[in-house]
């Protein structure tokens, strides 16, 4: 996925209010950013990073410009945009590039499931087969360890569980994590965090859900879901 036009360069003064982010300039200029993160964001909106943000030319915007990516003090990169990682995942599907998904011949996003209860973010069509996939946006780093989810999510438990009553019918489900920090190497659940999600999720791959992971290759032009990463529950 490639951004648009060229991101600006900036560095964080703060983010505040879940979806604000004062961010100084090169200029010296300090403008107020859209943060499409409703996370925690832990370790992803330390004051100093670097930050990159694209710019809006739709007048009727209340912020001309969103936080798309940040710059650890290592050099690491963060995919802020959690609206971000279904495009991804939409774009490696194309592409063929988890060999776990290699077989799929289309698919659609945000469908609900006959008799269920939720809607999943993917339909994937295996020939005659139809598959649903919910898929989460990771970006909790410590080391080189991932960890989901970096708040309590009683939506994602219960994604969970429904994808595991699916399961237990017979149709085929998965849970993603699209990782957006290029630091991570493998994934784990946070049940220090969330110890109902962690609950749900092992229960739902008891169930049979498949639970995997893939990393993207970020820099300051694109973010590309490209490999896929360890899952450790």
């Amino acid at each position: 996925m490639e951004f648009s036009s060229s991101l600006i360069r900036g560095t964080l003064i703060k983010r505040y209010k879940r979806f604000l982010a004062d961010v100084e300039l090169a200029d010296g200029t300090i403008v107020t950013a859209h943060c499409p993160n409703t996370g925690a964001m832990t370790g992803c909106a330390e004051p100093g990073y670097t930050v990159y943000l694209s710019e809006s030319t739709n007048p009727k915007r209340k912020l001309k410009y969103t936080w798309e990516l940040a710059q650890t003090f290592s050099g690491h990169f963060i995919g802020i945009n959690t609206h971000n990682a279904n495009k991804l995942v939409a774009q490696a599907l194309n592409n063929k590039v988890l060999s776990i998904f290699s077989d799929v011949t289309s698919f659609k996003a945000e469908v609900t499931p006959p008799n269920a209860n939720s809607r999943f973010d993917f339909a994937l069509t295996r020939h005659n087969d139809i598959a649903y996939m919910e898929v989460k946006s990771v970006t909790l780093a410590e080391a080189n360890k991932g960890y989901f989810p970096d708040a309590v999510t009683q939506r994602g438990a219960k994604h969970c569980l429904e994808l595991a009553r699916l399961a237990e019918s017979g149709i085929p489900t998965y849970l993603l994590f699209c990782v957006q920090h290029t630091a991570i190497e493998s994934v784990r659940i946070a049940s220090h965090i969330d110890p109902t999600y962690a609950k749900s999720v092992k229960a739902a791959a008891n169930a049979g859900v498949k639970i995997v992971a893939a990393g993207c290759t970020i820099d300051e032009q694109k973010l590309i879901l490209n490999q896929s990463l360890p899952v450790i529950l």
